[in-house]
């Protein structure tokens, strides 16, 4: 009996994967490139592909827009905010109706430790450029489905501009009267049910993840590792976010991510060796 692969996407779009993208991650189109190779030779042994799309307003708790100091002065990109910051005014909301919203969001952030509040450049703004697919990927999706005669499962998120939404199965902080950042059991139900899940997409250090690290939570819900072991990871599709001038940090967590997931059961491959 054949084995049933589904294949994970992590936001492969112009604005992480373009050299002239907003947000680009250093590599990220020749990871592409090489999925989209991939897909191309292993396409008829697929049998469905889940793509994550960032899906973000201008105005977003994440975005400079959102926050101005005490002269009225946004954050430049990549600015750190933490809670300290916005209780002792520091970094307040730009408008006053949300000053209570952002407050509790960034002491919420502090909380659960996943990440401080990072401001970045405004990116994957939903209509633009920046959103679409990056070109080799977009192709070859359009060619998976075409031989396969299905649809691929989209899944979009981030469009709520109150809550980071790193991961695809669920925002950083849930707003329980918005659905879209709930738990997806969806898609956590659908790989449930395969036998390999072939891991890809970018970030490493930021999407990919907390999008693995929330799937895995829930399939690892009895501790014995055996549905993490399902999964696999195309380490050449797929890079961080690039460091600032003297850090490392990103880089750091993305070999963090792997080093943890591994030590759980997932395994690693690249894109030529793996079903070769």
């Amino acid at each position: 009996m054949a084995k049933r692969i589904e294949l994970l996407i992590i936001d492969p779009q112009n604005d992480f994967c373009d050299p002239k993208g907003a947000l680009y991650v250093g590599g990220a189109e020749d990871d592409m490139s090489r999925l989209a190779s991939f897909i191309d030779r292993v396409s008829p042994k697929l049998y469905d592909i889940h793509v994550t799309m960032d899906s973000h307003r201008l105005v977003d708790i994440s975005h400079p827009i959102f926050w101005v100091d005490p002269d009225g002065n946004s954050p430049d990109p990549f600015t750190i905010i933490e809670y300290d910051d916005v209780r002792n005014g520091t970094w307040k909301a730009k408008n006053p109706g949300y000053q209570s919203t952002a407050s509790e969001y960034v002491k919420t952030l502090s909380k659960n430790k996943r990440y401080p509040l990072c401001i970045w450049p405004p990116h994957c703004l939903i209509g633009h450029w920046g959103h679409n697919y990056f070109p080799a990927i977009g192709e070859a999706l359009l060619r998976w489905e075409e031989a396969c005669f299905a649809n691929l499962d989209v899944v979009t998120k981030g469009s709520n501009p109150f809550t980071e939404h790193y991961s695809g199965v669920q925002a950083d902080v849930p707003d329980p009267r918005d659905p879209s950042t709930q738990l997806n059991t969806g898609l956590i139900n659908t790989l449930q049910e395969a036998d390999i899940i072939i891991l890809s997409g970018e970030a490493r250090s930021h999407c990919l993840a907390n999008t693995v690290r929330d799937i895995a939570d829930k399939f690892d819900a009895d501790g014995n590792g055996e549905f993490i072991k399902k999964m696999v990871l195309l380490t050449d599709a797929t890079s961080d976010v690039g460091d600032l001038p003297g850090s490392t940090m990103f880089q750091d967590m993305g070999e963090q991510f792997v080093s943890e997931m591994c030590t759980k059961g997932m395994q690693v491959s690249t894109c030529a060796e793996f079903l070769a």
